[in-house]
This record gives C-alpha cells, sequence and structure tokens, in this order.
C-alpha cells in the first residue's frame, strides 16, 4: 500500500506474532521481514529483511510475558527501523506492561510505567498506538502522540449477541478502581451497575468486604482492563453468587493469567471468562471457561487512520 509517497510497513517481534498477522491481512500487507531472535549469550539479535527508509512502519509488539524480553525486542527493532531511516515509526503495542507501576505507592518506590515511556521515546518512536492503559493518565507519561483505544465496544457486542435480552443483567466493577470504567460498559448495554468493596492486604492478594447495589436474581458481569493471578475476579465471583446472582460472567482486556490463573478461573463460579487477545493464550492456559476474541480489526483500521492522517478519535470512544 503507498499513500502520498511512503509505503505502510508492519513489522512484529515474537510477542504476538498471530496479533500483527491477522491485522496486516487485514489491511491487504504482508507482515515485513524481520528475524528476531537471540545470541548465544542471550542477548536480543534483530535483523530487518527489507528497505524500510522513507516507509510509515508500524511495529506490533505486547509487553506481556517474557515481558523484559518482548521490552528489549521493541525497543530494539525501534532503534534499527530509526538508523535505517524509516520516514515513521509507530510503536503498536496491544498490551502496555509496567503500566501498573505509575505511582509511587510507598517511600522509594520507582514509577516504572514512566521509564519504559522514556525508553520507547528515547529508541525512536513517534507515537504509540495502545488498548486500554491501567490508567488513562499514562498517556502524559509520553512526549510523543498517544493513540489509546479501547475494548469495551469488543466485549460489549459481545454480550449483546450472546444474551439476546439484558433485562436480567447488572454490570460489577470488581473494586472502587474501576467504577469509572464499569460505568461506561453498564451504559453501554443500558444495565443497572454494582460496586464490589475490596481491600488488597499485599500485592496479589484481595479480600472482599461490601457489594454496593442489587445483584439478587441477576446475571452479572464482572468487567475489568486486566485479570493477572485471577484472585480478584474469582474471589468476586464467588461472593455474587452467594449473595444470590443466578450466573457470573467476567470479560477483559488484557488476561495475563499469571500463576495459578487459570485453575482459579477453572475451579471458581465464573460461568464464562470473556477477553482480548492483545496477549496470546497459550494452549495450557486455553479452558472451556475462556473466551478470547480479537483486536485486529479496530487496531487495523487504527493503523490506516493513522498511515491516511486521518482521525481516530471515534475509536477512543465507548460506542
Amino acid at each position: 500500500m503507498n499513500l502520498h509517497g511512503k509505503d505502510i510497513k508492519i513489522f512484529t517481534g515474537n510477542s504476538n506474532r498471530a496479533l500483527a498477522e491477522e491485522i496486516a491481512e487485514k489491511i491487504g500487507l504482508p507482515v515485513g521481514k524481520a528475524t528476531v531472535g537471540k545470541f548465544s549469550d542471550g542477548e536480543t539479535s534483530i535483523s530487518i529483511g527489507e528497505l524500510v527508509r522513507g516507509s510509515d512502519v508500524f511495529i506490533v509488539q505486547s509487553t506481556c510475558e517474557p515481558v523484559n524480553d518482548n521490552l528489549v525486542e521493541l525497543l530494539i527493532m525501534i532503534d534499527a527501523m530509526k538508523r535505517a531511516s524509516a520516514g515513521r515509526i509507530t510503536a503498536v503495542i496491544p498490551y502496555y506492561g509496567y503500566a501498573r507501576q505509575d505511582r509511587k505507592a510507598r517511600a522509594r518506590d520507582p514509577i516504572s510505567a514512566k521509564l519504559v515511556a522514556n525508553l520507547i521515546t528515547v529508541a525512536g518512536a513517534d507515537r504509540v498506538l495502545t488498548m486500554d492503559l491501567h490508567a488513562p493518565q499514562l498517556q502524559g507519561f509520553f512526549d510523543i502522540p498517544v493513540d489509546h483505544l479501547h475494548g469495551g465496544p469488543i466485549l460489549a457486542e459481545y454480550f449483546k449477541k450472546d444474551f439476546q435480552r439484558l433485562d436480567d443483567v447488572v454490570v460489577v466493577a470488581p473494586d472502587v478502581g474501576g467504577v469509572t470504567r464499569a460505568r461506561k460498559f453498564a451504559e453501554v448495554l443500558d444495565v443497572p451497575l454494582a460496586i464490589i468493596d475490596k481491600r488488597r492486604p499485599k500485592a496479589n492478594v484481595s479480600e472482599i468486604m461490601n457489594v454496593i447495589g442489587d445483584v439478587h436474581g441477576k446475571r452479572v458481569i464482572l468487567i475489568d482492563d486486566i485479570i493477572d493471578t485471577g484472585g480478584t475476579i474469582t474471589n468476586a465471583a464467588n461472593a455474587l453468587m452467594e449473595i444470590g446472582a443466578t450466573e457470573v460472567y467476567a470479560c477483559c482486556t488484557h488476561a495475563v493469567l499469571s500463576g495459578q490463573a487459570v485453575e482459579r478461573i477453572k475451579e471458581s463460579k465464573l460461568k464464562k471468562l470473556v477477553t482480548l487477545n492483545t496477549i496470546p493464550l497459550p494452549e495450557e492456559k486455553r479452558i472451556d471457561k475462556i473466551l478470547q476474541l480479537s483486536v485486529a480489526g479496530i487496531l487495523a483500521e487504527a493503523i490506516e487512520r493513522i498511515y491516511s492522517d486521518k482521525s481516530i478519535s471515534t475509536l477512543f470512544t465507548q460506542r
């Protein structure tokens, strides 16, 4: 594809090749030729196999597990493109790792999300395209433009089709921090909202305290941006069933699913977890309760609009 004298090219590292290939297919392009591997001492090795001089380059790379390897792949690939005289470099980061380290929660804590933003900028990226940052204000950590998409409309569309009728559905925020996200989701579905009050005695451990709102006799949809260890979402599902919910579903944009998360989900009272493929789901994590939807369509549309210098603001909002 060639517009205003520039080629558009899509490259990827090893983090989420299947998503990159799906995006490229929707745009009508092949994935760019690049060898991404390691030297014998473990250092990341990048070799770009085609001309990129003057091209509009999009590098699709989630910084998911192994987080540091995938991050370094992204940084070195950006540097390689910059040194090969790419016209513009957009880092397409469906899942932005380190996003939860966005403030000093305790004395002497790092703000790693800002450090990673600096690294991406210094490496040579001209803009970033990402989805559902843990905190929207992370866009301000970058000194380059950030296009921040939302996965909520994709998830909402699925539930509209799957449920058919929504008169007995309640959307539940798993914690107070997720109320804004849950409220927008509830507005899209035009259903009531409830909130779980929880406390977190230590990292990756949560305890349910109270449920604010009526869930008795209702089908419940829990929504979050990230499900990591699965503790919050499975504890919430079990608690909601105990106080009278008829079924509990969960959905999220980023299924990190670390540690015993899959086992917790399997043994919990969750009926189904619907997630997006910003992070690839390996075979060992694919169970009947987990359904993964694709974000390739919205990312492909955003890439085409960026390339064509068209507005993509309509893609930012819950539709």
